[in-house]
């Protein structure tokens, strides 16, 4: 799994309100969602953002409520990828629930660049500015989730390998 795109450089402590202002909460249109990403916050990143563009932040990305519209807003604007330092736990989980890729990187954040081409590799963990070739290396993210993101995010994943049916006769609820 590899994606090529243009940098959208953001700093630390991104919060789901930044990613969604509240006010277009009461939607769950992911195209909807998608024309008011960054509303706030850089009201020209729907205007300029391209599919498969990357995002590449600071610590605590995703930071504030666990709305998981913020990880929907991002993927459906067409970000292919979140680069961080780190992100907070909610909007991590939800990140993968809904087939977003997100990797931690330490070093690659603060070299990167807005407007800088990037390469990320999930499999090899691997990061490069192909500007100037630099390479970064990013926390390896296990095969599971790697193959949730695959499949497009969590209820396909189950539904891909066949678990929401066999759940039913283990005395579980579907899923």
């Amino acid at each position: 799994m590899k994606f090529k795109g243009r940098a959208w450089k953001f700093e630390d402590h991104v919060d789901t309100d930044m990613i969604i202002p509240a006010r277009f909460l009461n939607v769950s249109d992911k195209d909807k969602l998608a024309g008011n990403c960054f509303a706030d916050a850089r009201p020209d990143f729907v205007r300029e953002v391209r599919p498969g563009d990357i995002i590449v932040a600071g610590i605590n990305f995703g930071c504030g409520s666990s709305r998981e519209h913020a990880p929907l807003a991002i993927k459906a604007a067409g970000i292919s990828v979140v680069i961080a330092k780190s992100f907070a736990r909610i909007f991590y989980r939800n990140a993968f629930n809904i087939g977003l890729p997100i990797v931690e990187s330490n070093e690659a954040p603060d070299v990167l660049a807005e407007g800088d081409r990037v390469l990320v590799d999930l499999v090899s963990g691997e990061l490069m500015d192909l500007g100037s070739g630099r390479h970064f290396l990013a926390k390896p993210i296990p095969d599971f989730m790697r193959e949730m993101i695959e499949a497009g995010g969590l209820v396909k994943y189950i539904r891909n390998r066949g678990l929401a049916d066999s759940s039913q006769s283990a005395g579980h609820p579907a899923i």
